[in-house]
């Protein structure tokens, strides 16, 4: 059951060096708080997950988080390329990056098998596409009962999933509102997970039945973070800081500019400072 705990021990008891690490949402409910307390403790070796790596997995990358990264699209959502992403891929620094690349319906694919607890997921897919001559875990499947070629990739299954959300309750359970990714089967695949909620309520009751709640037993803990999910926005609470987005591309451009905003931004603000998350900011000549 959900435990209710600060960031910074959810983040020392259930992330581990060398971890599978997913965080998801899908352009809004980006765990970012939950990014840079993993950053700030130095957490070594992930393999991070993510169907659509952006800034949050540009600045872990940055940090020297990561080893190996599993996605199916990465950028800077229009603005550009995720540059640290670049340097790692391209030139090994910080640290020499490996990658696994797929399409978005393999990787909600294969979470759904995760999630469902199967080894593989099954499906229609990469048919005279090239990220098989990059990706040996596509594989080809011929139907038993049909003779159709199908493909079929690894179930995922994160050590740790890590979501952000609008509320939890008291009792533990999860409410996410607005647009829905893979966040429920990041989260039900996992050994363990950590979900940062906007606020803490006493009850779901007065709510539509049909919204989407995570039960507190699939949950590892939760952690309030008001602006958890800033620069991205968090329906019915903040808005996208586009500005922010705008201005990421120079910071993230030159390694030094890079370390310099990190140390004034991530490394020396605590995990329990929230209020700066949420303010309108442009940051790009701040560091």
């Amino acid at each position: 059951m959900a435990e209710f705990i600060s960031l910074k021990e959810a983040v020392e008891r259930f992330v581990k060096d060398g971890d599978r690490v997913a965080l998801e949402g899908f352009t809004h409910l980006i765990p970012y708080a939950a990014g840079h307390e993993i950053i700030r403790q130095q957490k070594r070796d992930l393999t991070l997950i993510r169907m659509t790596p952006d800034l949050i997995y540009d600045q872990l990358i940055g940090m020297g988080c990561a080893s190996k990264m599993i996605f199916s699209w990465g950028g800077n959502p229009g603005v550009g390329s995720l540059r640290r992403f670049r340097d790692a891929y391209e030139n090994g620094w910080p640290e020499p990056l490996a990658i696994e690349e797929h399409s978005h319906a393999a990787m909600a694919n294969a979470y759904e098998a995760g999630a469902a607890g199967l080894p593989c997921a099954l499906f229609r897919g990469y048919l005279g596409a090239g990220l098989r001559a990059v990706n040996d875990n596509i594989k080809d499947f011929t139907c038993p009962y049909t003779g159709e070629q199908l493909t079929t990739v690894p179930a995922l299954n994160p050590d740790v999933s890590i979501i952000h959300a609008q509320k939890a309750n008291r009792r533990g359970d999860v409410l996410i509102e607005g647009i829905i990714g893979v966040q429920k089967e990041a989260i039900l695949a996992a050994a363990r997970s950590i979900v940062t909620v906007e606020e803490v309520v006493e009850s779901f009751d007065d709510l539509h039945p049909n919204l989407c709640v995570l039960p507190g037993w699939a949950i590892s803990a939760i952690v309030e973070v008001p602006g958890g999910s800033h620069p991205s926005y968090a329906n019915g609470y903040y808005e996208r800081d586009n500005a922010f987005y705008k201005a990421w591309d120079q910071i993230a451009a030159d390694r030094e500019r890079f370390l310099s905003w990190m140390e004034t931004h991530v490394l020396n603000v605590g995990p329990d400072v929230f209020i700066d998350r949420i303010k309108p900011v442009t940051m790009s000549e701040e560091a």
